[in-house]
């Protein structure tokens, strides 16, 4: 493993002031680190160094990265150690085939399950991000913002196996959304879709709603993958 990979841990505090499980407290900051990106993709993770950063012990360490493996958000490589995951384009790929799946029958579900009062929000959250995405370039604080859109969309579905399911594949797929509304124009193309689904939604148009939700995470897909793929020179 190269130098540049190596981890840094500025962004993780001493756990163990909270009521949760001390085990949960590291899982939760470590994941935390990891989905905003304070933990770069590909980065290896020391043990040494989380034990100091967190003041926890090699046994809590240790389980933690574990469930992280578990979640897809950290690989454990043998004899090289535990390094945040950095998808394949093959996992990528599937990663997206399985988003497009599952969130076209979000969709369906939300049409025939939610209230007005949430077509409502769910038509603010999009016009949220569009307002978002048009004065700042921070990914992270985009992302949270489009995020209120899935929160909508997945409370008006009312499926907690739905729910379970998304909520894995957003946090594997997170650092390739973030690559995907990193490529130039891409968020305004993202807000272009969204409003369609909307619009859609508000029919009651299931079929178009779906197909139009597939075509915007296959969008996001081919940005993302663009960044992954090798270019000719």
């Amino acid at each position: 493993m190269s130098d540049n990979h190596a981890m840094t841990v500025q962004g993780l505090a001493p756990v163990g002031r909270s009521a949760a499980p001390l085990r949960e407290q590291v899982i939760a900051a470590l994941r935390h680190a990891i989905l905003n990106f304070e933990l770069q993709p590909g980065q290896r993770l020391v043990e040494r160094e989380l034990i100091e950063r967190l003041e926890v012990s090699r046994t809590t360490v240790r389980e933690a990265i574990r469930e992280l493996a578990s979640e897809g958000l950290v690989t454990v490589v043998p004899q090289k150690g535990a390094m945040v995951s950095a998808p394949s384009v093959e996992d990528a790929k599937d990663l997206y085939e399985v988003r497009a799946a599952l969130e076209s029958l979000v969709v369906r579900r939300f049409i025939e399950r939610a209230t007005p009062a949430q077509v409502d929000r769910l038509d603010r959250a999009v016009e949220d991000f569009a307002a978002v995405s048009a004065r700042t370039d921070d990914i992270r604080v985009t992302l949270e913002t489009k995020d209120k859109f899935y929160e909508v969309l997945l409370e008006g579905a009312d499926s907690e196996v739905l729910l379970g399911l998304i909520d894995q594949i957003q946090s594997r797929v997170r650092v390739l959304r973030a690559t995907s509304m990193g490529r130039p124009g891409r968020m305004a193309e993202s807000v272009r879709e969204l409003r369609g689904i909307v619009a859609a939604v508000r029919r009651g148009d299931k079929d178009e709603a779906s197909r139009l939700c597939t075509e915007h995470i296959w969008g996001a897909a081919r940005s993302a993958l663009s960044s992954l793929l090798p270019t000719s020179e």
